[in-house]
């Protein structure tokens, strides 16, 4: 199936031609066709599957059909999405795909200054992208009314509620009244608290769309792990960076200090990088991105501000320098290579204490991601319980459980005993501190002090 088959405009057409896309990706082959029906959808897809085309082309193509009201227009659209990269991102789209139309957009986020988002918004806008906190703000100020919107996207739900974004994401509702529009909500999850906004704002008939569940990575992304005890994990990663094929890689940490850390030391070491996390500055940000996209860096390290929402063309490698402590991280962080069909290369450094994290991951995808055999840097330091080293099973060692020269699991009560007696000595002084005061207390003089009995 081509897009041509969906039901769609020649101008949207022709726009996507431009792009270079002709065949349409599961979500966009499924959503579509309702969402020009005027159907309300649920889109279940993760991250990297076509999420924005598949929504932003009905939209254009019906506000585009519609005749104008006279006068200032009102905005008919909202886009709502958690982060401010993932929100450029949508509108650079709807700009691409309405370049044929006199479809207007407009974008608002946080952290810059609102004189050029207002201004936009003079103008008279079609389609807004917002981030929830900045788009309160300005409809508070009265430059934004949302009274006569007619078509809703709430995108990338779940993170939005992960995020603490629920209240702001109610008032927003509030501002929209009760007047009936086409809402399209996308989701990477279902958890109880989307299952409720799915209630709440689809119409009873909704048409549900799911592809690629999260617990899936996408096929042609060619995963493997390193197994590397910390102190190594930089020499290894500048290991790995020798590698010609690696034209640019995004390289996850877990902390902001440590995006800034491993940037200054991949500086100090002649590779060009840069850091993005949520102490920079939009400005900054944009910027690393822009140079980062443009080829003028080439490695952009990251925490998981960017696991979700960023889309970077041809992106070859992904490098998680820390192993992510949530499973589903995983699946996010290295679905930003292998996007639109292409193939991509995903690397995992895993320490001693990761282990664990690593387990679960492979839990989460179903997979044992296979060892890397080329590690200049292989593991000293014994895996936490449960874990591997240099790629040997849990058959191998001997099964889950850790065990004595007797080869039987040895209980974790011994453990305990020993932690209860490293704190004895402990006890023992603040029961002799108090047994001075407790002896001239007249009441307390036949009382046997605790710990005595």
């Amino acid at each position: 199936m081509e897009f041509r088959d969906l039901g769609i405009d020649a101008e949207l057409l022709h726009a996507l031609d431009d792009a270079g896309y002709t065949v349409p990706t599961p979500i966009q082959e499924q959503a579509i066709p309702p969402a020009l029906r005027g159907s309300d959808v649920l889109g279940l897809a993760q991250t990297g599957t076509g999420k924005t085309c598949a929504f932003a082309i009905p939209i254009v193509q019906k506000l585009k059909r519609e005749e104008r009201l006279p006068g200032f227009p009102p905005i008919r659209s909202l886009i709502l999405t958690p982060t401010r990269e993932l929100a450029i991102q949508i509108y650079d789209s709807f700009i691409e795909y309405a370049k044929y139309t006199d479809i207007r957009c407009a974008l608002v986020y946080g952290g810059v200054s609102q004189y050029n988002q207002t201004e936009a918004l003079s103008a008279g806008v079609d389609v807004l992208v917002a981030t929830p906190g900045r788009l309160n703000d300005l409809c508070g100020q009265g430059y934004i009314d949302l009274e006569d919107i007619e078509l809703f996207v709430l995108d990338e739900a779940d993170r939005m509620l992960d995020m603490g974004f629920i209240d702001d994401v109610e008032r927003i509702i509030k501002r929209m009244g009760d007047r009936k529009m086409q809402t399209l909500l996308f989701s990477a999850t279902m958890p109880q608290s989307v299952k409720a906004l799915v209630r709440r704002l689809l119409d009873e008939n909704f048409e549900r769309v799911e592809v690629t569940p999260v617990s899936t990575t996408v096929e042609t992304i060619d995963q493997s792990v390193y197994f590397v005890d910390r102190e190594n994990k930089r020499k290894l990663l500048l290991y790995t960076l020798r590698d010609p094929a690696i034209d640019r890689a995004l390289v996850f940490v877990r902390t902001k200090s440590g995006a800034e850390k491993v940037s200054h030391e991949l500086g100090r070491a002649h590779v060009g990088a840069g850091a993005i996390h949520g102490d920079k500055s939009q400005i900054d940000r944009q910027n690393a991105l822009n140079r980062f996209k443009e080829g003028k860096i080439r490695v952009l390290v990251a925490t998981d501000i960017a696991a979700r929402g960023l889309d970077i063309s041809e992106l070859s490698h992904v490098i998680n320098y820390d192993v992510p402590n949530e499973p589903e991280n995983y699946v996010h962080r290295i679905g930003r290579t292998g996007r639109a069909g292409q193939s991509g290369i995903a690397i995992t450094f895993c320490q001693a204490d990761e282990v664990p994290y690593l387990r679960r991951i492979e839990k989460l995808i179903d997979k044992e991601i296979p060892v890397r055999e080329d590690n200049p840097y292989p593991m000293q330091e014994k895996p936490h319980e449960g874990g591997r080293s240099g790629g040997r099973s849990r058959s191998r060692r001997g099964g889950r459980g850790r065990r004595g020269h007797s080869g039987k699991p040895q209980t974790t009560a011994p453990a305990q005993t020993a932690a209860q007696e490293s704190n004895a000595p402990a006890a023992e002084n603040r029961q002799t501190k108090r047994r001075p005061r407790r002896r001239r207390r007249p009441s307390g003089a036949n009382r046997t002090p605790a710990g005595e009995a």
